[in-house]
């Protein structure tokens, strides 16, 4: 079943975050951002969200993108620090369900954008590591995991560089009891959009990536791990999305992981 909890922290981007940001983004300012509940956005920051992923997809409608952020606990929203003006955003929930008799919490990740121009800053996942890490901290008694859906292989690509252990993977098959709980999350959270067999959503009204914004080059298909994405999600390109999952532990993470979460932060 979907719970809700409350916020237990807030989190704001440091003023020091990015400070190399423009020689990875053409110039384009800094980004800010901060972690706040959706319950709280205001109606011209809808506006703005809607905005962006009309820019960014295909098919979009206001209707269901309310229902979407309606059903989402947090979202992390990224300003341009000089003017204020909202370049990207994450949105998140919380997921429980109980496989055999042990309960499962994962955190779900949904739309998430960042304006090409601001590509390369890493505002975004700092802000999601120590919100997700400190939530999973407050929950020692079970395993918590990252549940999320991948349309474009950049989202994938998050997985290796930050995680050590997440599947699917090209280099290892998925345990079986992590199928199930794959299959678990998926058929809760898509019901019957969701094909245990690929391990595919497959919408019914798809909303895909626009030209350019995630298209894989036969450059980006000589790294394993979009090779194997492109395979494995032939219909990335229509919108079918991958269902992938990672355990949020710290023993779980990168040294690029353990970057992100902030070694100045307890989380063990």
């Amino acid at each position: 079943m979907i719970t809700s909890t409350n916020a237990s922290a807030m989190w704001k981007s440091p003023q020091s975050e990015d400070s190399l940001a423009s020689d990875r983004t053409m110039g384009a300012g800094r980004l800010t951002g901060a972690v706040q509940l959706v319950a709280m956005l205001a109606p011209h920051e809808r506006e703005r969200m809607f905005q962006l992923l009309g820019e960014n997809f295909t098919n979009t409608a206001r209707q269901r993108f309310e229902e979407d952020l309606t059903e989402k606990e947090w979202v992390i929203l990224l300003r341009e620090e000089q003017c204020g003006v909202i370049q990207g955003f994450s949105t998140l929930m919380k997921l429980e369900v109980l496989l055999g008799d042990e309960q499962i919490t994962a955190f779900f990740s949904g739309d998430t954008i960042i304006q090409r121009d601001f590509w390369g800053q890493t505002v975004l996942p700092r802000l999601w590591s120590r919100h997700v890490f400190h939530l999973a901290a407050a929950l020692r008694s079970r395993k918590v995991y990252w549940f999320l859906i991948c349309s474009g292989y950049k989202t994938y690509r998050f997985l290796p560089v930050f995680f050590r252990e997440f599947y699917p993977r090209y280099d290892r098959s998925t345990p079986g009891e992590i199928k199930q709980l794959m299959d678990a999350l998926g058929e809760r959270k898509y019901q019957q959009e969701y094909d245990p067999a690929s391990g595919v959503v497959r919408f019914d009204k798809p909303s895909a990536l626009k030209e350019g914004i995630a298209t894989i080059t036969p450059g980006r298909l000589q790294d394993p791990h979009v090779a194997f994405f492109a395979k494995f999600n032939p219909g990335h390109v229509c919108g079918d999305e991958l269902v992938c999952i990672t355990e949020i532990s710290p023993d779980n993470v990168t040294s690029a992981g353990r970057r992100m979460i902030g070694e100045e932060e307890p989380y063990g």
